[in-house]
């Protein structure tokens, strides 16, 4: 056991005397066997909060005699830093029943909690420029609010800012610059900051801060015109010197906004009223800006009552083999047919589902909507080689549950997991890639698939995207249709570094034979177009499968 790299910690309840093999003293840099001896002389070195529980959990098991002691705590090194370790010992039981001593191991569990508490920062904090994202901001809002219904003295106010035109720098200057103005923004806005006060990247050039520190309306009026300069002031680039404006919206509380999501929402339609005036502008809330917003509250409405009704369905696209024009498999994408408007494009109804928190229902109901038409396709045509893949949003990317949501859909449809895959785009991916990469890989470990969409559209390498397990890639339509010299080299070189990372391609939006057949002889093995297959119900899928697959049904 000592050689395993664990260290052996033997405590002799008798003698109540702690031997621990290497000595742990000196790996927290403390004089030799200064833990040995008696336990009580570890509580000293244990951290404030962890002190009771060790001492709870070595009194239980020697009033039970049984039992085992599995627990973490924090010893305190030399240098001041605590060290995390993992403490699992089981009782040793004498003659007389007694405890005589407690033996087991201690591992060094410091890089992994550090690594665990980056993964909790990453997930709640913006890649880029480190602030709190939009989740954590909305929680500290609510959390305020809750304290301002009884406390007179606290009135947060909510500034939405939104850089005006930003899109035209990230085309003209490219987003590497872009990221580096942005990076500049966020600095000029945090010094702004008064302790209590909090600032938070929403979106991509879209910030949101709370102010707890200013309740007179001329000093939140002040720190008002104190962003607009901040953003207004120039921006050297590239010996450029680059001037931004804002439009900015902003709300103070009132008992009248019940929740964090109604102020922010607010504050939101300020912004969009500023912008409407042309930008470069602060624009406090009123009332009748609700209005303008009513069509946008009513597509949210009417958005919840047709998840409620069933009023969302799935259309499927075949994923076609080149080499034999077989389906492999079908990407699954949601239809919403409004009982009033008739079919509302994908495109109109996700980014609203997106930014009201309604696409983590969505993105459940395709999940397992997807799972159990293609386990009863299976059943009728017999155990074909088919997947079908699902498209996943960033709010549930970021959500605990996801993994286990996934495995839950590929039981309940008793389906292999290699059938099912997942497709997130390359933006999504990078947004925050350490957070990602660790979901991914819990997500692998179930078994099924895993799709970069889109690649080639966003800023990243595919040799950077070998941090991530996926088994497939999709060229972007637009490398597919572009009609430059470079075309034909630049998707070569795709499906040769794919293969050569181990990853399948598919090619998306092929239109015509030839097209197909240059992709053919370069080894892509599929595609994905209208051309090959439009999207079709499922029972038009099923159709489908029987032509292909005469053969082995039942």
């Amino acid at each position: 056991m000592a050689g395993s790299g664990d260290t052996v910690w033997d405590w002799d309840v008798l003698r109540d005397r702690v031997v621990t093999k290497p000595d742990v003293s000196i790996q927290l840099g403390l004089a030799p066997n200064s833990l040995g001896g008696a336990a009580r002389n570890w509580l000293p070195v244990l951290h404030a909060d962890d002190r009771d529980t060790f001492r709870t959990t070595l009194d239980v098991v020697l009033e039970h005699r049984r039992g085992r002691v599995a627990q973490n705590f924090r010893l305190r090194g030399a240098d001041g830093h605590y060290h995390w370790f993992a403490l699992r010992a089981r009782p040793v039981i004498g003659s007389d029943g007694e405890v005589i001593r407690c033996v087991g191991t201690m591992v060094d569990v410091t890089e992994q909690k550090k690594s665990e508490e980056r993964l909790l920062h990453d997930a709640v904090h913006d890649n880029l420029t480190g602030l709190p994202n939009r989740e954590l901001f909305m929680n500290r809002l609510e959390a305020i609010i809750s304290i301002a219904r009884t406390e007179e003295k606290v009135r947060p106010t909510v500034f939405v800012i939104d850089i005006d035109r930003f899109k035209q720098v990230n085309d003209g200057l490219g987003i590497s610059a872009g990221d580096t103005i942005l990076l500049t923004i966020a600095r000029r806005l945090h010094r702004l900051l008064k302790p209590k006060d909090s600032l938070s990247r929403f979106a991509g050039d879209q910030f949101a801060l709370m102010l707890l520190s200013e309740q007179d309306p001329a000093r939140i009026a002040g720190v008002a015109d104190a962003i607009k300069h901040a953003i207004n002031n120039p921006i050297t680039f590239a010996k450029r010197e680059i001037v931004l404006t804002a439009s900015i919206g902003l709300i103070t509380w009132t008992s009248a906004q019940t929740s964090a999501e109604d102020m922010v929402k607010d504050a939101e339609l300020a912004m969009h009223q500023a912008k409407r005036f042309g930008g470069d502008r602060i624009e406090p809330f009123r009332p009748a800006f609700r209005t303008v917003g009513t069509d946008r509250l009513q597509f949210e409405s009417d958005l919840r009552r047709a998840i409620e009704r069933r009023e969302f369905t799935l259309a499927y696209q075949p994923i076609v083999r080149l080499e034999d024009g077989s389906v492999a498999g079908f990407e699954a994408l949601l239809r919403w047919d409004h009982p009033r408007r008739g079919m509302i494009p994908p495109a109109d109804f996700i980014p609203v589902a997106e930014s009201c928190g309604l696409i983590v229902q969505l993105g459940l109901f395709a999940m397992q909507q997807a799972a159990e038409d293609l386990a009863g396709w299976q059943k009728q045509i017999g155990d074909a080689p088919l997947s079908v893949s699902v498209n996943l949003s960033s709010r549930q990317l970021i959500r605990r549950d996801l993994v286990s949501d996934v495995r839950s859909v590929i039981a309940r449809a008793n389906l292999k997991p290699r059938c099912f895959r997942l497709e997130l785009t390359e933006s999504l991916v990078m947004d925050n890639p350490e957070q990602t990469a660790h979901v991914l890989t819990k997500l692998k470990q179930l078994g099924i698939g895993l799709s970069l969409d889109d690649f080639g559209t966003g800023y990243s390498s595919l040799a950077y995207l070998t941090r991530f397990p996926f088994d497939t890639i999709k060229i972007d339509k637009s490398f597919v249709d572009d009609n430059t010299p470079k075309r034909a080299v630049l998707l070569k070189s795709m499906v040769n570094m794919a293969h050569e990372l181990g990853l399948s391609v598919v090619a998306e939006g092929i239109s015509d034979e030839r097209d197909a057949l240059e992709l053919r002889q370069m080894g892509c093995e599929y595609v994905q177009s209208f051309m090959f297959g439009a999207p079709m119900p499922g029972d038009q899928v099923l159709k489908t499968l029987k032509e292909q697959y005469p053969l082995t049904q039942a």
